[in-house]
């Protein structure tokens, strides 16, 4: 069975959800938390995502790399990218092939990864966290979560991504939308279709601030507003808490803390713990070990002045609001309810100017950390056929209004040379037809309307597309060219197709009315009801003539030869993390094997070693541990530390399985006796259910199981003889199979009674087993399962 997921995808750290028949569950990773960090670190010999670079950041600061979805579709020179990005980010970011990326080292070696590549080692992480939650089944299907004001690079390099991981994503869904999803879908008591409930969604981040107005009806939402300010989120806080202790600490200690980048990052992880505690508390210590210059800094903040640090991030809190609201042509009046997400949403402050500006109290039905991925795995589950889900449709929004630029054709001279196609706030999924009148080849290019609405930096034009293959028509005239241009699933743009239209004259069948018919009685009325009269005309009409070929380039995306590029990049770097885990995996068995069997020579394996075999067998431990704290056994290969193990295996074998024969002999021979003695009870009894086994089977049974008797007791008397320092005579294996013979020897007698009792008591029937009736009502449903989403 395919997996159902939804990830969302976060600044700071990101969720996975995976639907279940009872609904959906957020999984645990390797660490046993539900949120897995949004970080890339590349060590000395490998590199560590999620948890384990969160780990390594601590001391490879500089070698780790977060903000994976800020940097993904953008370049290096970006205003953006360099005035706020940069404050966040500890890697040297520099220009990769078009792309900003960074500047790190692995394995001794420089790299540069462009930011399309560091998110897809992310999700490749993410990949394989589901895929272990599943039993190692494979991650394909997902649905990935985005922010609202991702532009059209900015989702084809989220796209990319997904593929150099190995991802389908089904659909990138906005995370507001993700969030109303998973509110609507849940709810039975939606009001008809004429009388919505207004919801307004406030997703309060590590790093952006999001706002939609959404209508909820019986089965749909439909987003009517959206609006965001990208650059205000937890990590703003964070970094107004760092300047303002930089400042305190330099007059205070007189230490500059700004100035050492590792001081940077241990204060401001201090801040972050610090602003957590406020939100519950009015006062709050920060407490930093070693901050620098072996200086232990310490200090406290009150609420009310970690509201007046922030203070000019407050008063931007109700822009999105109102441009929201704005947008959906509704009245705070109108809005039903106020739904508070993310985690920032938890700080006071934020919440008492949010519910002072509608003027209503907030509402937190929702999982605040939760909510995105929730709705995203529900957004696969509709998308998937694994599910069988309620049913409920979203009609989403694009934020940002595009239109389409061309060049006048030289005959017509009064054309137009541009037309906004798709509106802000335009449904997505959505398709326009363009019609052009054109003798020859034409180009079109598409823009963001308002480039002041996208994110700074971010080049306004889209992409450009030759429609090719146009002729004049059979009289030499302009051909009708019809191009379709569709906003996806995704929200990105796509001319899908292009053709020529011809109009031909077809006869059709056209009402008509009677002139002689008069208004004279209601008869006549009914008559001309029942039967209206038509007649056959010819018409013209469109007739698709012929396909044309588009020839597309675009920003953000990369061409398939590039991202197979990537892709076979991203192979190599996982296999060699790979082999270097399980390098570490080997070297640690070795050493573990070494402690554990020196310890149990003396304990478990007592009486079961010679003297001799203890003093090899210890030789060859402490030679093996001398050897594994050395240099070339600090950093060998992993084939070195299987041999050393194989080596000491070949010593030591005997002894554990001696120890392992003495504990199991005597579970394995009783289980031996005990099945002669049932089959020789079963031949000599004289029950009268196995009276239709004949005398010779019975004497073939008996002798069989006199045999399997005295080879125990044979070999049980000689293992007796023996110290327990000598290899067994006898062992459980064989034990076992001699089980196994009398047991199938005999299983023809078994099978002919049971025959043979149904022939003398034809109306019984045997006991059903009940795993098999259950697999076969599972089996009886070919179609999806049914999912709980309430």
């Amino acid at each position: 069975m395919s997996s159902v997921v939804g990830i969302d995808v976060g600044n700071a750290s990101s969720k996975i959800g995976v639907a279940r028949a009872r609904g959906v569950d957020v999984i645990a990773n390797e660490v046993s938390n539900r949120a897995t960090p949004s970080l890339v670190s590349f060590g000395q010999k490998a590199r560590a995502l999620g948890e384990a670079a969160a780990t390594a950041q601590t001391s490879n600061f500089k070698n780790t790399v977060g903000s994976l979805k800020r940097l993904v579709g953008r370049t290096f020179q970006d205003p953006e990218v360099q005035k706020v990005e940069k404050n966040f980010i500890n890697a040297e970011l520099v220009d990769a092939k078009g792309e900003v990326g960074v500047k790190v080292r692995l394995a001794g070696e420089e790299h540069v990864f462009s930011a399309t590549q560091l998110l897809a080692m992310y999700l490749g992480k993410l990949r394989d966290t589901t895929s272990k939650e599943l039993g190692g089944a494979g991650v394909s299907d997902v649905v990935l979560s985005t922010p609202l004001w991702f532009t059209n690079a900015q989702r084809r390099a989220y796209l990319d991504a997904a593929e150099i991981a190995g991802l389908n994503p089904l659909r990138l869904l906005n995370d507001t939308t993700a969030t109303a999803l998973g509110y609507g879908i849940t709810k039975t008591d939606l009001p008809e279709a004429d009388n919505p409930r207004n919801v307004v969604f406030c997703d309060i981040g590590h790093s952006s601030y999001q706002v939609a107005v959404v209508s909820f009806s019986k089965g749909q939402l439909t987003v009517l507003g959206t609006a965001a300010d990208r650059n205000f989120g937890g990590r703003d806080f964070d970094r107004a808490l760092l300047l303002h202790f930089a400042n305190e600490f330099k007059g205070k200690y007189k230490i500059d803390v700004l100035s050492s980048p590792k001081a940077t990052f241990r204060l401001a992880a201090g801040c972050e713990r610090l602003k957590k505690v406020l939100s519950a508390n009015a006062l709050a210590p920060l407490n930093v070990e070693n901050l620098m210059e072996d200086i232990d800094a310490s200090s406290q903040l009150k609420r009310e002045e970690f509201e007046q640090l922030i203070s000019p991030l407050l008063e931007r809190i109700t822009v999105p609001l109102e441009a929201a609201l704005t947008q959906s042509g509704l009245t705070k009046d109108q809005i039903d309810s106020i739904e508070m997400v993310g985690g920032s949403s938890r700080v006071p402050a934020l919440k008492e100017r949010i519910s002072a500006f509608f003027g209503k109290p907030l509402s937190f039905t929702s999982n605040q950390d939760e909510a995105v991925a929730r709705g995203c795995t529900l957004a696969c589950a509709v998308l998937s056929p694994v599910f069988k889900v309620r049913e409920f449709s979203i009609h989403d929004a694009t934020p940002y209004s595009i239109k389409v630029t061309w060049d006048k054709a030289a005959d017509v001279p009064d054309e137009d040379t541009e037309l906004v196609v798709f509106q802000p706030n335009n449904p997505i999924p959505s398709t326009k037809i363009l019609t052009f009148y054109r003798k020859d080849n034409f180009d079109l290019e598409a823009h963001y309307a308002s480039p002041d609405q996208i994110p700074e930096g971010i080049n306004p034009w889209i992409g450009k597309f030759s429609i090719k293959g146009v002729t004049p028509n059979a009289e030499g005239d302009h051909s009708i060219v019809k191009v379709k241009a569709r906003l996806n699933l995704h929200g990105v743009l796509n001319f899908e197709s292009a053709y020529t239209v011809e109009e031909v004259e077809k006869e059709e069948e056209v009402p008509v009315s009677d002139p002689a018919a008069m208004d004279t009685d209601a008869d006549n009325k009914d008559a001309a009801a029942a039967a209206p009269k038509t007649e056959v005309r010819k018409v013209k009409k469109l007739q698709r003539k012929a396909d044309l070929t588009i020839v597309s380039g675009f920003t953000g995306g990369k061409d398939a030869a590039l991202v197979a590029g990537m892709k076979e990049t991203e192979g190599q770097l996982y296999s060699n993390d790979k082999l270097v885990i399980d390098t570490e995996d080997r070297k640690n068995a070795l050493e573990e094997m070494i402690y554990d069997q020196r310890s149990k020579l003396d304990d478990r394996y007592k009486l079961f070693v010679t003297a001799e075999e203890k003093d090899k067998y210890l030789a060859a431990l402490n030679a093996q541990e001398e050897w594994l704290y050395s240099d070339e056994g600090e950093d060998a290969t992993k084939s070195a530390y299987v041999e050393r193990i194989e080596s000491l295996q070949k010593i030591g074998g005997p002894i554990q399985f001696r120890e392992k024969e003495f504990q199991e002999r005597p579970k394995a021979a009783s289980a031996l006796r005990e099945a002669i003695n049932k089959y020789m009870e079963m031949a000599q009894g004289g029950d009268e259910q196995y009276s239709h086994i004949s005398d010779d089977d019975k004497q073939k049974v008996i002798e069989k199981c006199a045999t399997v008797a005295k080879w125990l007791d044979d070999g049980l008397y000689k293992q007796s003889e023996l110290p327990k320092n000598a290899d067994p005579k006898i062992v459980s294996a064989d034990m076992l199979k001699k089980k196994d013979e009398i047991s199938f020897f005999c299983h023809p007698m078994y099978h002919e009674q049971g025959q043979a009792a149904r022939r003398h008591h034809p109306g019984t029937t045997p006991a059903k087993d009940d795993k098999k009736d259950a697999s076969a009502e599972a089996d009886k449903g070919d179609g999806p399962s049914e999912m709980d989403v309430d």
